[in-house]
């Protein structure tokens, strides 16, 4: 029988922690449970979780200030489960490291939904990215090496900085990254963060790879907070 999948729960509330525990048993995950932060910072190497679910509110230390220790020396997949909803909250931390970010109240199917990504993700990455990998997903094919996009195996003809955007988006599958990630991946530390100029690229993106830009299969907008490029074969 191979090894189940091990994901740490970090989060004070036994109501809460036992909810997402009893759910990820259920559906043959290994759950672990920290209730402090010094607990799950102390339990993260020995116990190496394939995957961590985190509440920013703890009692001992703000999540915010685990992700930031977590990311000095892992690239471990983090889901932030929290109730903050604010755009602000959410920016904060995808940009310093998070995978995905689900506010509470939320879904069992939401929730592992999101975890079976960030695992899908994760695995990519540790496969490694070689400049020739092609990505492909729905009918949209990008080829990295060629710099080529295909949709259903017809040429799409996109200008440098569209195929830039595009395969920023794809090298991150299935995982959010916000506008000013984009804007300094793209234009560098000193940019403008002009939203604006990003929508106009996008939605010529979205004109020319989607059958109907109104309702994407590729690249979804998280309002407010960035893209994400679809992940699903």
């Amino acid at each position: 029988m191979p090894n189940k999948i091990k994901v740490m729960i970090i989060e004070d509330e036994d109501a809460i922690s036992n909810f997402i525990a009893t759910t990820l048993k259920a559906n043959t995950y290994a759950p672990l449970v920290a209730k402090t932060a010094s607990e799950a910072l102390s339990m993260i190497p020995s116990h190496c979780p394939d995957l961590v679910l985190l509440d920013l509110g703890l009692p001992d230390m703000d999540g915010i200030e685990i992700l930031k220790k977590i990311r000095e020396w892992s690239s471990i997949p983090v889901i932030v489960v929290s109730a903050r909803g604010e755009e602000s909250d959410k920016v904060e931390a995808l940009d310093l490291g998070a995978d995905d970010y689900i506010c509470k109240p939320f879904g069992t199917s939401e929730l592992l939904a999101r975890i079976r990504t960030a695992l899908r993700h994760s695995a990519k990455n540790n496969n490694g990215t070689p400049a020739s990998e092609v990505f492909s997903t729905k009918g949209l094919t990008i080829d990295f090496g060629k710099r080529q996009v295909t949709v259903d195996g017809k040429e799409v003809h996109l200008t440098q900085i569209e195929f830039k955007i595009v395969s920023l988006l794809a090298k991150s599958a299935g995982r959010v990254l916000t506008y000013d990630f984009i804007i300094t991946e793209l234009w560098g530390p000193y940019a403008v963060k002009d939203n604006q100029i990003l929508r106009v690229n996008m939605a010529n993106i979205r004109r020319k790879l989607e059958k109907n830009p109104a309702f994407p299969e590729y690249i979804f907008t998280e309002v407010g907070i960035g893209y994400r490029m679809s992940d699903e074969p």
